[in-house]
């Protein structure tokens, strides 16, 4: 391309150079022969008024030979020279000025210039002055020299503007192309400069934004490889467990394990086809949810999970609290199951799930008795590898799935843990689903007491309190 905007400009600098050029160069030449024969002409007369006397008198002319490169010759009226040097003989300049008019022609590589010489307004003689080609013409060639330096200078001035401009305009593309090769080889990070001409920033912002949306999409594959290899390790967990406890005991026992795993394999999927809901783009318009329903369907087997350690789940309900958040089942599924999880894993006693309203939004409170959290929120909500003594990815995990219901997340109380999810209503939701009406994130949302009355669950264990409604 470079070498391309070079041979461009060079062949159109070279066209118009000769367009004007040679025009020029003949003009040149036509103004040097004139000017040469204007000063034949103008010696000719000089040497015409001194010698007209003579001629009148036909006396021979010895003091007029020549003029530097001009070479002088005096003749009278029949054409016989008187004096210098000329050839003997009429020409058809030397008739010319004869007849009264000056002549001009070219004799042997000669200029000649005759003019008439007159006495008293008669016609006497002439004078013929003659110079040699090589005189004009080496004036021509200078002038021609000068000309052609100046083209010379002209192109090497084209030349060195192509150059940069044929770089500046070759840049921005090479830069596309070594993008777009590691667009190619899956460096997503990749982002061109502006280059300065438009029609290349284009193309440079098309492949930026390219390369941003296929960064955005294995992010989110990424995400949703871990997020589903997290929200099924425990579902997996209790199937297997569930198989070799079948396996353990007798025939009966294996039938009605068989079963019960059928169920968990349901639920596997059922979990596997939230991901993949989660994942992908979601619709801003969401129904309202039904947060009672919902806790009734998942209910047994969180109290079926924890009664394998002794422990009970508690629902309530907190007297005139909406029970009908505007957010995805999904997402809230997920977000209850990683708290309920984190609760039976790094808790103790009883996990109390509350649902109350706080400050123009929805609350969920995930309860336990344990020791409670030890590290900041700051550090608790980080995606990192989990280990036997962290919570992993889980509540990272729950966060996100949060906020892209435009709702939040919090620890509303380290020791016992309360964790806080707070959901945007029905009501508000309808106009404007925006983080506005919720508390900000570094405003503190405190728990309130609420009275066990409402909808709550008693565990295998017979500790539990109210019934389900």
């Amino acid at each position: 391309m470079r070498s391309r905007i070079v041979g461009l400009a060079i062949l159109a600098s070279v066209l118009a150079i000769g367009l004007f050029g040679v025009p020029l160069g003949v003009a040149v030449l036509r103004y040097a022969l004139q000017a040469e024969r204007s000063e034949l002409q103008g010696v000719a007369d000089a040497v015409a008024i001194v010698v007209a006397g003579d001629v009148y008198d036909d006396e021979q002319i010895d003091y007029v030979s020549r003029q530097g490169a001009i070479e002088l010759a005096v003749y009278d009226d029949d054409g016989e020279l008187l004096g210098g040097r000329g050839p003997t003989g009429a020409g058809p300049e030397l008739a010319d000025a004869l007849a009264g008019r000056v002549g001009t022609g070219t004799r042997d590589d000669r200029l000649v210039v005759a003019v008439p010489v007159t006495h008293d307004g008669d016609m006497i003689g002439a004078v013929e002055a003659t110079a040699p080609h090589a005189v004009m013409q080496r004036k021509v060639a200078a002038v021609w020299t000068a000309m052609a330096a100046l083209a010379a200078l002209a192109i090497g001035a084209t030349w060195l503007v192509a150059r940069r401009q044929a770089r500046r305009l070759s840049r921005p593309l090479e830069e596309l192309a070594v993008g777009a090769g590691r667009l190619g080889d899956g460096d997503f990070s990749v982002r061109v400069r502006r280059g300065g001409v438009p029609e290349i920033d284009a193309v440079g912002c098309a492949l930026n934004d390219t390369a941003g949306r296929l960064d955005d999409l294995l992010a989110r594959e990424r995400a949703f490889s871990a997020d589903a290899s997290h929200q099924l390790r425990t579902p997996l967990a209790g199937l297997r467990l569930r198989l070799e406890a079948g396996l353990e005991g007798p025939d009966g026992d294996l039938r009605s394990a068989i079963g019960a795993s059928l169920v968990d394999a349901d639920r596997l999927q059922a979990t596997i086809e939230e991901l993949l809901t989660l994942a992908r783009e979601r619709n801003e318009r969401v129904e309202p949810l039904d947060l009672v329903a919902l806790l009734a369907e998942l209910s047994p087997e969180w109290a079926g999970r924890l009664a394998l350690h002794g422990r009970d789940l508690d629902l309530r309900i907190a007297p005139g609290a909406s029970t009908r958040p505007c957010a995805s089942a999904a997402a809230v599924r997920q977000v209850l199951a990683v708290l309920v999880d984190n609760a039976t894993t790094h808790g103790g006693g009883t996990v109390t799930i509350t649902i109350r309203d706080a400050a123009e939004a929805v609350a969920i409170d995930v309860s336990d008795e344990g020791p409670g959290v030890e590290v900041s929120e700051g550090v608790l909500f980080t995606r990192r590898v989990q280990t036997a003594n962290t919570h992993g990815i889980g509540l990272a995990l729950a966060r996100r799935l949060a906020e892209a219901e435009h709702g939040r997340l919090v620890l509303t109380r380290s020791s016992p843990p309360v964790f806080t999810l707070l959901l945007p209503p029905t009501g508000l939701a309808a106009t404007s689903r925006t983080d506005d009406h919720l508390p900000s994130p570094g405003a503190p949302v405190v728990p309130e007491p609420v009275a066990p009355w409402s909808i709550g669950y008693a565990g295998p264990t017979g500790r539990g309190t109210g019934e389900m409604s």
